[in-house]
């Protein structure tokens, strides 16, 4: 598989790991364009210099693309950094109303393209690093709810992705890994 490298500028900044990760989380970008979601992964957001990103990106078409090396801690899932991988896919989600009590349908299906280029990082990712058993999505790790941006008496899911039209079973089939929920991770 082709994994093109185009690191983040800040990329030296982040933590080296200090434990091997043993789980990979799924996310969709939530935005319209891989270069959106390259635009908001090169804000820095820390004092540290570094901002949010998943270690690779796939587009709708299957192209890969490693924006944080897997030795590095990126900033992709609070609490999880420090064990996973991220891998985000290109998908508009709820833009650009994210938290909006009447915008929350996820309706975007992934492409066959997209879903091929997971199957195959995710194979080369476990073969690079054996120490992973388990994989989930954002939203079964991050259970926040915070106030609908419509509505501050409503409260929506801060997180919904990979969301409904993630093929789960398909990629469980394939990559031979354990989904986990956050009540069953140690």
């Amino acid at each position: 598989m082709q994994i093109n490298i185009e690191h983040l500028p800040y990329v030296d900044l982040l933590e080296r790991r200090a434990r091997d990760p043993d789980i990979v989380i799924i996310h969709c970008t939530e935005l319209p364009k891989l270069s959106d979601a390259r635009r908001e992964g090169e804000l820095v957001r820390y004092p540290s210099g570094t901002g949010n990103s998943g270690h690779f990106y796939l587009d709708r078409d299957g192209r890969a693309f490693e924006y944080v090396p897997i030795e590095r801690v990126a900033h992709h899932t609070r609490g999880w950094n420090a064990r996973s991988i991220g891998i985000e896919l290109v998908n508009i989600g709820r833009y650009p109303d994210w938290l909006h009590s009447q915008r929350q349908a996820m309706t975007e299906p992934y492409s066959s393209a997209q879903i091929a280029g997971l199957m195959q990082i995710l194979l080369w990712i476990c073969a690079r690093s054996p120490s992973i058993t388990d994989i989930a999505g954002h939203e079964d790790l991050d259970l926040t709810e915070v106030p609908a941006s419509d509505d501050a008496t409503q409260m929506v899911r801060r997180k919904r992705d990979p969301g409904p039209q993630f093929p789960w079973p398909q990629v469980l089939t394939a990559c031979g890994l354990r989904r986990r929920f956050a009540a069953s991770l140690p």
